[in-house]
């Protein structure tokens, strides 16, 4: 880190939970009614509209940071924790975060005031994190939070 610039370490420690879901349609299938043995034929429209909302909970003070990306993947992670860190820069920024494969590319270059800590394999975690992430961004955007 340059000597010159904020000692985020000083400053204090910021602890962040970390997730990503997708938020868009896709296709309904609807089971259909055919004769005994005979297999159903439907209809089904792959391409879809949808984007990936990357979000980071500090839970000790309710501040979030959200980002939404056109993909789930190592570049738009590494945009997102050059945001985050860019955000809060005074900070050392502890993020918490799943085993997904992108983050744990070894092209990522983690910022200076940003620190990883995965959840061990198997752990056992809240399912409704997604949800949650969704449900907020919405009451977000319609004034009710």
């Amino acid at each position: 880190m340059d000597s010159v610039g904020p000692n985020p370490a000083k400053n204090g420690l910021k602890y962040w939970c970390q997730d990503e879901t997708r938020i868009g349609l896709k296709t309904i299938e609807r089971k259909k009614i055919t004769a005994c043995g005979v297999k159903p034929i439907g209809k089904v429209q792959w391409n879809f509209k949808a984007y990936y909302l990357y979000g980071a909970v500090a839970p000790q003070t309710g501040e979030n940071f959200w980002l939404e990306f056109s993909h789930l993947d190592g570049q738009c992670f590494q945009i997102f924790l050059d945001n985050l860190a860019a955000e809060y820069p005074e900070h050392l920024n502890v993020v918490q975060l799943d085993n997904g494969k992108f983050h744990h590319s070894s092209q990522l270059k983690i910022p200076d005031n940003i620190l990883l800590v995965f959840q061990p394999p198997g752990a056992s975690r809240i399912e409704s994190n997604r949800e949650s992430m969704a449900i907020y961004k919405t009451r977000i955007e319609l004034g009710t939070v």
